[in-house]
């Protein structure tokens, strides 16, 4: 997997995770149409699936090193993912889909640490690829 192609994958989570908290915010009952906010959990359950292997790939691809701290915090991310994207499948698996389920996905703990975990690999993937400096 590319620096782009992971790039995309964040911010399609990014960007759900606002529409998640316009969604929210609307105070919709979830008796109506729930199609766009299913498109956006869908959406963001493809965009985390092998997310973690795609940034173990990039690591082994680009030859960063050291590696130790990259498959350390890889190790962090895919377990946070994992637990998100349990919690949107679970939002998913409902029949209707209101705003205080977006709001409670959007409040737990698994989401906002996936969101922090992609924060910082984000800002990792804007570098350019050599890694750690040189020690002094």
């Amino acid at each position: 997997m590319t620096r782009e192609e992971l790039r995309k994958r964040i911010e399609i989570v990014e960007e759900s995770y606002e529409f998640f908290l316009a969604y929210a915010a609307r105070g919709l009952s979830g008796d109506g149409s729930d199609d766009e906010v299913r498109q956006y959990l869908h959406r963001t359950d493809e965009a985390l699936t092998g997310l973690a292997n795609g940034f173990t790939e990039l690591v082994e691809q680009e030859k960063l090193s050291p590696a130790e701290p990259y498959h350390a915090t890889i190790g962090v991310l895919e377990r946070d993912a994992h637990a998100a994207q349990a919690a949107v499948q679970l939002v998913l698996a409902q029949s209707a889909i209101g705003s205080q389920l977006i709001d409670n996905l959007n409040a737990s703990i698994h989401v906002r640490a996936l969101l922090t975990d992609l924060f910082l690999l984000d800002e990792v993937l804007k570098g350019d690829g050599r890694g750690a400096p040189p020690s002094p």
